[in-house]
């Protein structure tokens, strides 16, 4: 596994904020939900996973640069509302 530099993830906590609403495309695990379930971001951990809570109500993480995911829905950083 690839280790993500601190600045790539401090990048990736700026992109992924909590509240943002993801589209899966495809997941490389026999876990995965089924492409184009939506998910909601609830962070970046430190390793640079996307930490999602998907809407068939399991938690499993994104893999940025593995997983394949479109950003649906953003959130505003000062408003927490969408752009």
């Amino acid at each position: 596994m690839k280790f993500l530099s601190r600045e790539h993830i401090k990048i990736l906590r700026k992109k992924y904020l909590a509240g943002t609403v993801v589209e899966l495309i495809s997941m490389e695990d026999t876990q995965a939900p089924p492409a184009g379930t939506l998910g909601m971001v609830w962070g970046v951990d430190g390793a640079g996973s996307i930490l999602v809570c998907w809407r068939n109500g399991f938690f499993l993480s994104l893999i940025p640069e593995v997983d394949e995911f479109r950003i649906m829905k953003s959130v505003n950083k000062k408003s927490s509302h969408q752009q």
